[in-house]
Order: structure tokens, then C-alpha cells, then sequence
């Protein structure tokens, strides 16, 4: 039975209040991972322990939880040691820090945990405003808890905490989205273009979100598309007739205006941009447009407009689908790259051969060792790419870094440019030296590069550098897949599939050219759009998150509604609460605890209570009863409602300065003994409730 990924948490304070809310969102998103607590307060000794549970973690998930206060003492040196440790951990699993809140905050820590993003680029920081900015909390810190058990925060900011990581986590895990094809009338402007005309619509507040919102996610690598019921001179006339619109034509890749389905229409598209329909985003104010392309294009993510224009804003953001772990050089030149590929197509249609298109291109393919930098590229294209891909192995950039220390393992990048423009870094080859042979672990190249010759050059040079280190042959691993199709077909093409496993001779291999076909060259269309449909991703309700679970009131309540679900119906027992002090302690201890019915008698520990909860309800009883209770209370005998009571009684009487109790003996020796025993009648009524 294979093993879950290990999700390793480290904190500078006690950070196990995490767990809960971690697992709900875990549940909810399907991802199965088993969530390991280091020990407290050991950060930098369970990196550097070759045993710890982070250092020791493949291909999971280590999470570092820092509050700047706890290294105080240290000062920016802890800072320096931690940078130093995950650099040197070795550690295959990917890294997330988030700097959480302090009262009193360390500005010098801080800075300098900002500026350690530059030395380990490879890991995934948030600092408290990332936090807070998508999840507002109304208490960040509780006092109480960070005396008497080191844990500094309420549950609303653990909750907020755990969904930021949890929102990491999805970004990592799933493939991206490289499309958002946008409706048009009622969705990027108020009103009807064909019928109110460019001077008749609107663009207000709420919808210049969703432009701006749009223009991000394509500075972010997106490509934008227009998917559109209407007559395209229209549309056309209402972009550029209204100065004050932030999208413009130019901002689109590719659009379908016309009258024919959306999902025809959103298939056309996937064809021309030659990417999979589970690429794509589509966004439409009609539901029933929605429904139609849920229907017939079931890969691609279809989000309905909010139909209260002031609920875009929020929608949008918590729409997980856009969240993006790391934003490459690559990723911020693809619209512009897509704008060059069009010039392409155009040249090569009116080239009269693909050899006098090659030639008219005056392409230049430079094959070289991989910056540092460039490390997360080359670890983006093992991940996404799908057809030139031989082994189909998928590696992290931590996984990349590694694999490239460990035995004598070697990685090339290959950056392509013509006429046009520079298509950047759009392959990358993985190899290492056994015996005789060159192993080629992974060999990658983006499709925009495809159809021009450079996988032959990059055979054509492992096997040159084969010969310039004396090896003999080249071996190449490959693995078919439904969609490498491609990488197939060019391993037919230079004779190299004619055993298994698969070898060339070095010299063979150093000499492999490409041969253009003579016939006239078309437009590149790798798939038809019908055969690429199914998708591989195993969540996509993002649109229930964005509706019902993007505060944290709502997943607090989510959380208590699934515990209680699990508790089922219960009979308290040892008998009701009698006062008003243990009915509110009845009521602490069911909301803490997930469950109903709570009775007098009952051991907290017995019903599921553990020592940070212990903790949580000390501190709600100070806010609630404005009494401080001891951890002796929870450790010194039965911790039943009924004994919990009496201790804050004994605490409210405690709290009476000896002058105030002398005052009141005093008074009630002056009163007519009628009087006490009416008093002491009426307080044993209130008592019994």
C-alpha cells in the first residue's frame, strides 16, 4: 500500500491548533497527506536532524510557521541558520514559510525574512499580510493561551493560517490553468453591445474588477480569449469605443464571436492555442451557457458569474483554480510569445515549404547550462509538458535541485529565438553518466517550439557531448503516454525504437538532423480538440469554495457542522447544568468539543478534550467570566463542568480586594436576619435555575 505524503510542520510557538482546520481542507480537496508535528520550538534542530521529519520528507510538504518575537534574542542570525538549513537540507518535498503576526513584531527579523526569499527562491514565503489581506479575522492574538501553553492566537487566525497553507498546497499539487476565456455582454460590461451600442453599456466598479482581475492573471502567465454570443464588429467597436475599458483587443490571444455554442466555440479555441480543453476557464453570466459547456466540454473549469456585481470581487479571489505557486520570466512573456507564434502562422502560410519557412525564420537554438533562476522554469516544463515529453517523470523544484546533487546527474536548458521573437526556455534535458552509456533521464520541449527542427538538435547534441566524453552510446528512457504521441514519433523518425531498451551509438546520435517535409505547410494543430477533453484533475469545485467557504466565520462553521455530524446524537450525562455559570461552560465545551448535551459530570478529557483544548478553555473562561484559572484546575482533579464551576466561583470571590469583603460582612451583619435568609433562599433558587 503506498504511503500518504508526510506534511511536516515546524513552529516557533505551539502550532498544533493548525491541525484541525488543515484537515478539513485537506478532506475537502482530496488530497491525502499524513501531518506531522516537529517537536515544539525546534525549528532549526528538526531541519538539520538527517532523522527529522522535515529534513527526512520526499515528496511531500514541509511547513515552517515563524513568529518574529520568538527570535528575539537571536536576532537576524536565526534568520541566516534557517536560510542556511533549508538550503542544505537536500530535502525533496516543497517548503512554505509563513511569517505569522506579533504583537510587538521584530522589524529587523522581518526584513530580513523578506529578504530570504532571494537565497532560497525555491521556497513558497507568506509574511502576515498575505494572510489577513485574504483572510481578515476579527482577534488575531489570544494572551491568555500564549501564557499558560505558548499558543499565541485565537482559532480564527489558525483557521486563516491553515487555509493560506492549505491554498498553497492546491497550487502545488494541481496543474495549472492556462486559459480564462471571458463572455462579453453582462459579464465584462453591463448592457447588450448589439443593441445598446459602445455608448449604451457600462463599466462599473464591479466590472473594471473583473478587467483588472483579467489583466493580472495575464501579466501571470494566463492567455486571455473572448468567447461570445454576438457580432464580432460589435464587440470589437465596444472595446475600442470606450477608452476607459482596461482590456483591449490587443490583451487577447485568441477570440470566437459569433452565434455558434460556447463549447464549439471554446474547442476552436483550445485548437488554434494548441492546448487541452482542461487548460481553460470559462466565465459567463448565463447559466445556461454554463450548463451548456459543463455538458459538452466537461474539462473545462466554467464559473458563473455572481449575479450581484458586488459579489465579483470576493468570488474572484477566492477562486483557488487561479492561485500559482511561482510566477516565472516565461510565464510573464507567454501573451507576448502567442502574439509572435500568430505572426508565425501567418508567415507560414504564405511560405510556399516548411524548408522556406525554416529558412525565412533564421531560428537560433542555444543549449546551456541552467542559471539557478532558471531552475523553476525547467522544473515547470517537467510538470506541463505533455507531448515532447520521453519519460513523463514530474519533478518539483525542490525535487529538480535534488536530483541534480545527487550522483554525477546533469541538466541542460535549451532557449530558442527567431525573427520574431524570443520563445525563452522551452526545453530541457536531464541526464547522468553509467558506465559506457549517457542516460537521458528527461527530455522536454514546450509545443510552441515543436515542428522546427529543435529536438533534433538537442538528440544531435547529447550525442556530441556523449563523444566528447568518450561514452558510446546514448540511452534514452521513454514512456508512452495517451498524449506524448510526438516524442513517439521523433524517436521513430531517427531509427531509435528499434530495441528496447532504447540505444543509439553516440556518433549515430551526434548526426541526427531534421529533414522539413516538402509539402506546404498548414496551420499547427496538434489534436483535435475532441480527443483532448478528458481531464486528469481530481478537484474542481472551486466555485463552492468561493460562495460558502471564503471567510473565516464560514469555515469555522463548516468545521463545528462537520464535527457534530461525526459526534451524531448524544444523551448528556451526570445531569444537566443547574446555574448560569455551568450552563455557560456547557456551552464553551460544546462548541470546543464538536458535540451537544453536554452533562454536569462529564470528564472534559473523556469527551474528546486534549491539553490544547485545556487551554482554549481557560482562555474563553477569562473572556467570558473574566476569571484566570490555572492549568492546576485542568490537572488537579476531575475536569467536569460542575467542578469547574466552583473553581470560578472560588475565583470571583478571590477576586474581592480585603477591604471590599470586610465591607460586605459588614453589611450583612447590619441586615434583618428576614432579609439574609430571603437573600440566601434567593441565591439557592438561582443556583437550582
Amino acid at each position: 500500500m503506498k504511503s500518504k505524503p508526510i506534511l511536516a510542520i515546524a513552529g516557533t510557538f505551539t502550532a498544533e491548533p493548525v491541525e484541525e482546520p488543515l484537515s478539513f481542507w485537506l478532506n475537502e480537496l482530496d488530497l491525502e497527506h499524513e501531518i506531522r508535528f516537529a517537536p515544539y520550538g525546534q525549528v532549526l534542530q528538526s531541519i538539520l536532524d538527517p532523522r527529522g521529519s522535515l529534513r527526512s520528507n520526499t515528496g511531500g510538504v514541509n511547513v515552517v510557521l515563524l513568529r518574529t518575537r520568538d527570535w528575539a534574542t537571536a536576532g537576524e542570525s536565526a534568520v541566516d541558520q534557517l536560510g542556511d538549513a533549508i538550503a542544505g537540507a537536500a530535502s525533496s518535498a516543497d517548503w512554505i514559510v509563513a511569517v505569522c503576526p506579533s504583537a510587538n513584531a521584530e522589524r529587523s527579523i522581518e526584513g530580513a525574512l523578506r529578504r530570504l526569499r532571494e537565497r532560497v527562491p525555491f521556497v513558497h514565503f507568506a509574511m502576515p499580510e498575505d494572510i489577513l489581506d485574504l483572510y481578515p479575522v476579527h482577534g488575531i492574538y489570544d494572551e491568555t493561551a500564549d501564557q499558560l501553553g505558548h499558543v499565541p492566537y485565537t482559532a480564527e487566525f489558525f483557521t486563516a493560517l491553515a487555509t493560506w497553507i492549505a491554498r498553497r498546497i492546491q497550487a502545488l499539487r494541481m496543474p495549472p490553468y492556462k486559459v480564462l476565456a471571458l463572455d462579453c455582454d453582462n459579464t465584462l460590461w453591463d448592457g447588450i453591445c448589439g443593441e445598446d451600442g459602445p455608448a449604451g453599456v457600462a463599466i462599473p466598479p464591479a466590472r473594471r474588477f473583473l478587467h483588472d482581475f483579467a489583466l493580472e492573471q495575464r501579466a501571470a502567465g494566463m492567455l486571455l480569449c473572448l468567447c461570445s454570443k454576438n457580432n464580432e464588429a460589435d464587440v470589437l467597436e465596444t472595446f475600442r469605443g470606450r477608452g476607459h475599458s482596461p482590456l483591449q483587443p490587443e490583451h487577447f490571444a485568441a477570440w470566437r464571436i459569433n452565434w455558434g455554442t460556447k463549447s464549439s466555440n471554446l474547442a476552436e479555441l483550445a485548437a488554434e492555442l494548441n492546448l487541452g480543453l482542461d487548460s481553460f476557464v470559462f466565465v459567463d453570466d448565463d447559466r445556461r451557457e454554463c450548463a451548456e459547456v459543463s455538458s459538452d466540454c466537461p474539462a473545462v473549469l466554467t464559473l458563473p458569474l455572481p449575479e450581484d456585481p458586488e459579489d465579483i470581487a470576493p468570488f474572484f479571489r477566492h477562486i483557488w483554480a487561479f492561485d500559482r505557486p511561482r510566477i516565472t520570466e516565461a510565464d510573464r512573456a507567454r501573451a507576448a510569445q502567442y502574439q509572435q507564434s500568430a505572426e508565425r502562422k501567418r508567415a507560414q502560410r504564405q511560405a510556399g515549404t516548411v524548408a522556406a519557412f525554416i529558412a525565412g525564420l533564421d531560428l537560433r537554438v542555444r543549449i546551456d547550462v541552467p542559471q539557478d533562476e532558471e531552475l523553476a522554469r525547467v522544473a515547470q516544463l517537467t510538470q506541463r509538458t505533455n507531448q515532447m515529453n520521453f519519460s513523463t517523470v514530474r519533478r518539483s523544484e525542490p525535487e529538480l535541485r535534488v536530483f541534480l546533487t545527487g550522483g554525477n546527474h546533469q541538466c541542460r536548458c535549451v532557449h530558442v529565438s527567431d525573427r520574431f521573437g524570443d520563445y525563452g526556455l522551452v526545453g530541457a534535458m536531464l541526464f547522468s553518466t553509467v558506465g559506457s552509456s549517457l542516460v537521458l533521464d528527461t527530455f522536454v520541449l514546450s509545443c510552441r517550439a515543436l515542428g522546427r527542427g529543435v529536438e533534433h538538435r538537442m538528440l544531435a547534441y547529447l550525442g556530441a557531448y556523449a563523444v566528447d566524453q568518450g561514452l558510446e552510446t546514448l540511452e534514452i528512457r521513454f514512456a508512452e503516454t495517451a498524449k506524448n504521441a510526438p516524442a513517439r514519433e521523433l524517436l521513430e523518425s531517427v531509427n531509435a525504437l528499434r530495441a528496447e531498451p532504447i540505444r543509439l551509438p553516440a556518433r549515430e546520435a551526434a548526426g541526427i538532423a531534421w529533414r522539413p517535409p516538402e509539402a506546404a505547410p498548414g496551420v499547427e494543430v496538434s489534436q483535435p480538440p475532441a480527443a483532448r477533453q478528458t481531464s486528469a484533475r481530481r478537484f474542481d469545485d472551486y466555485t463552492r469554495i468561493a460562495l460558502e467557504l471564503r471567510t473565516v466565520d464560514q469555515i469555522l462553521a463548516r468545521i463545528k457542522e462537520s464535527k457534530r455530524n461525526g459526534a451524531g446524537t448524544r444523551t448528556a450525562r451526570g445531569g444537566a447544568p443547574q446555574n448560569e455559570i455551568e450552563r455557560g461552560l456547557a456551552s464553551i465545551w460544546s462548541d470546543l468539543l464538536g458535540i451537544d448535551g453536554v452533562g454536569r459530570d462529564e470528564n472534559f478529557f473523556d469527551l474528546g478534550g486534549h491539553s490544547l483544548l485545556a487551554v482554549r478553555l481557560l482562555s474563553r473562561i477569562r473572556q467570558q467570566f473574566g476569571v484566570d484559572l490555572s492549568l492546576d484546575v485542568v490537572y488537579g482533579g476531575p475536569l467536569t463542568v460542575a467542578e469547574l464551576a466552583r473553581a470560578i466561583e472560588l475565583g470571583e470571590l478571590g477576586a474581592i480586594s480585603p477591604a471590599e469583603y470586610e465591607a460586605l460582612l459588614l453589611e450583612i451583619e447590619a441586615m434583618p436576619e428576614e432579609d439574609v435568609r430571603a437573600y440566601l433562599e434567593a441565591e439557592e433558587d438561582r443556583e437550582r435555575g
